[in-house]
């Protein structure tokens, strides 16, 4: 769809305020109801339908009435909402010609106040050219729906924040100036992208520095996944710039080797056609050896150490599990954690044969008192049987006492039980007796039902 900003002019506030409440109703929503838009906006005397009529009309917004009647956000009505925040931060006051397509964005010239020109990024996921997008990308990580205005988000976010971070560690790539829903404002680069370089003065030494870029990356943790010719921005003075990051994954990624690789494979062969660059004396190396460095030219993934650092950690790349991440925080910190976990552990054990030796202290006294109760028994029959000097009648004695004490013992449990019983059904009838004053109670608060109470008492009384 045409980027027209002409429209953006004659916009006023009711209809950014519109568009805004269909921006927020798609939260939820594949369809935002006319009604949940007319909520959200809250305009006055029902202006809201007029106004999105009028955004239909401009094609900022899509209806559609086959389920129920909604509207959705169309990219260009994304666009305006991201073009106006950028205005009004004072960003930019000017956008200009188109300078790129791509298959996932498209690039824009802006300007300042002052005159300076700056680049104007918008990521349009979802066309017809790469829907591929939830197998080729990681955008979506755990989700399993999605929207493509909020896969366009994402992927602006990310970019934006490799950006941020590759400059800072000295890369060579744009500036990042600032970032607003699915738009990107950079540093315009005064050069040509590789795929359009016909010759070059020092070819090698371009190619050295491209494949020293591939290199370093990876040693500060990161694969571009995506690093051709079409990535590369080169100008007058052979300064090489790369472009495009959103794809970036970690080296920790399960397929990190594949896309290093690739990389090598995509710098190799386009040299090779372009430039005519020969490497025929060190394939055969490379089909002996891939990981010796020094014999062949091209680099492996398996030689590289990571020693710059670990942007992937802090821009949570692709690939970078939690498993890594406690590795790293284990690294780091000497093996703290482990200690403070076993600690842990032995405090709870110890808990848990606390708890069990003083349960088993109480099952001990439970025990304990019955049978001292039956050996104070046994204690005032002994002189009884003490008289009677045959060991049989002794015997029998004592197995008759037994007997009798354990029905004298079952008794007292009942009487026990028959007791508990008791209190039980009376505080049940208690609380039955109060809920039933507590539901008449209103009635002799005055009026004709306490004038009829009084009578009825008084007939009682008679």
């Amino acid at each position: 769809m045409k980027l027209d900003v002409d429209v953006l002019r004659y916009l006023s506030k009711d209809d950014f305020r519109v568009l805004t409440a269909v921006e927020m109703g798609m939260r939820n929503h594949e369809l935002v109801p006319s009604d949940l838009i007319d909520r959200i906006a809250s305009l006055k005397h029902g202006g809201t339908y007029k106004v999105l009529k009028n955004l239909l009309k401009h094609k900022l917004v899509h209806h559609d009435s086959s389920k129920y009647d909604g509207f959705r956000l169309t990219y260009l009505g994304y666009d305006f909402l991201a073009i106006k925040t950028m205005v009004n931060r004072g960003v930019f006051t000017a956008v200009g010609r188109q300078i790129g397509v791509g298959k996932e964005s498209d690039i824009f010239e802006v300007a300042r106040e002052d005159g300076t020109v700056m680049a104007m990024k918008l990521h349009r996921l979802g066309r017809t050219s790469f829907r591929a997008v939830k197998s080729k990308r990681d955008y979506l990580r755990h989700r399993s729906s999605y929207n493509w205005l909020y896969l366009s988000r994402l992927a602006a976010l990310k970019e934006y924040a490799f950006m941020k971070a590759l400059e800072e560690h000295g890369f060579p790539v744009p500036n990042a100036v600032d970032c607003n829903r699915h738009c990107v404002v950079m540093s315009l680069i005064q050069g040509y992208p590789l795929v359009q370089v016909k010759q070059l003065q020092n070819p090698e030494t371009v190619f050295e520095t491209i494949i020293g870029l591939v290199v370093r990356l990876a040693e500060h943790g990161l694969i571009h996944c995506d690093f051709n010719e079409f990535n590369i921005m080169i100008d007058d003075e052979e300064k090489v710039t790369m472009i495009d990051f959103p794809q970036m994954v970690s080296v920790s990624h399960r397929n990190a080797q594949m896309y290093f690789d690739r990389d090598i494979e995509c710098i190799f062969k386009f040299f090779g056609k372009r430039f005519n660059l020969s490497f025929e004396e060190r394939s055969d190396d490379i089909d002996d050896s891939e990981v010796d460095t020094d014999e062949s030219s091209r680099p492996s993934f398996s030689s590289i150490t990571r020693t710059a650092g670990f942007l992937d950690k802090e821009l949570a790349a692709s690939g970078f599990t939690r498993k890594d991440q406690d590795d790293i925080q284990k690294f780091i910190e000497g093996h703290v954690a482990e200690d403070d976990d076993s600690d842990n552990e032995h405090e709870s054990e110890s808990c848990q044969t606390n708890i069990k030796s003083f349960d088993s202290l109480n099952l001990d006294q439970e025990e304990q008192e019955p049978t001292s109760r039956c050996s104070e028994d046994e204690n005032q029959h002994s002189p009884e049987a003490g008289q009677s000097g045959d060991p049989e009648s002794h015997n029998s004695s004592n197995e008759e006492e037994d007997n009798q004490n354990g029905d004298e013992n079952d008794d007292e449990l009942m009487k026990s039980l028959a007791k508990q019983r008791r209190r039980a059904m009376a505080a049940v009838a208690r609380k039955g007796r109060k809920s039933i004053a507590s539901r008449n109670s209103y009635k002799d608060k005055g009026g004709k039902s306490s004038n009829n109470s009084k009578i009825q008492k008084q007939l009682t009384s008679w």
